[in-house]
Formats: structure tokens, C-alpha cells, sequence
């Protein structure tokens, strides 16, 4: 087993790594009838890929002997209704650029690209995914 979830009322999750005993709190959005006090599942679902994204490109990085550290994501999600679903994701990252070859950099956004929860998302969500080598 990977993780516990106990729901603890009032549209909220308490999520156990079973491994670490990290935790994370969710709560319905505000504008579903929750809180917004947490991240929502949709909204973990979003920060799952930007995760995977410079997790995946990071492990190769090593490999590269490129240094990603104090790489920034901005992560945003655009919800659609009937039925209410996750309709568009934008990542942007903001990479460091440190004398990094142009074919390091293709190597890399190409992993990104590639990444597991890239490849689990449903075909019908759009995603948009910007490098910004800084």
C-alpha cells in the first residue's frame, strides 16, 4: 500500500505516505462547497505533474551533471463543467540556464514532456507545457 486517506468531514482528507509518514490535508474548492483552505484533489492533480515533470528532467540532470536546483513552476488549472473535470493544465517552468547546450535543454524538456502522471493524464485534457531557460 502506498498511502492511507481518511476523510475527516467537512470535504476534507487527511493523505498518509505510508513510507515517510508525510501527510497532506485536501479540501473541497470554494467554489464547490468546500473551503479552499487546502489543495483541492484537482488541484494536486496539476501540482502531481509539475512535480513529475522537474523530478523526471532532475534525474536525468544528474546523469547530465546539470544542476536544476531553485527551479521555479508556475502551475495553473482550468476546470470545465458538465461533468466538472480538469479541461487545461499550464506549466511553466523557469529553469536555470547555466551555460546549458541547446541539445542538453531539448534532451531534457523532452523527459518533462514524458513524464508519468504526463502519460496517465486523460488524452481530453489539454496541457500546455512552457520551459523558460533563465
Amino acid at each position: 500500500m502506498t498511502a492511507q486517506v481518511v476523510y475527516k468531514g467537512d470535504l476534507r482528507c487527511e493523505c498518509t505516505h505510508l513510507q515517510s509518514g508525510s501527510v497532506i490535508e485536501t479540501d473541497a474548492p470554494s467554489d464547490n462547497k468546500g473551503k479552499g483552505e487546502r489543495f483541492s484533489p484537482t488541484d494536486t492533480v496539476c501540482v502531481a505533474l509539475a512535480t513529475c515533470i522537474i523530478t523526471t528532467m532532475g534525474i536525468r540532470a544528474i546523469d547530465m551533471q546539470i544542476d536544476l536546483t531553485e527551479t521555479k513552476i508556475d502551475v495553473t488549472k482550468h476546470m470545465l463543467s458538465e461533468p466538472r473535470r480538469i479541461g487545461k493544465i499550464e506549466i511553466t517552468l523557469h529553469l536555470p540556464n547555466a551555460g546549458i547546450s541547446e541539445k542538453d535543454k531539448n534532451t531534457l524538456q523532452l523527459i518533462g514532456d514524458n513524464c508519468p502522471v504526463m502519460k496517465s493524464l486523460h488524452p481530453n485534457v489539454e496541457v500546455i507545457t512552457t520551459y523558460h531557460w533563465l
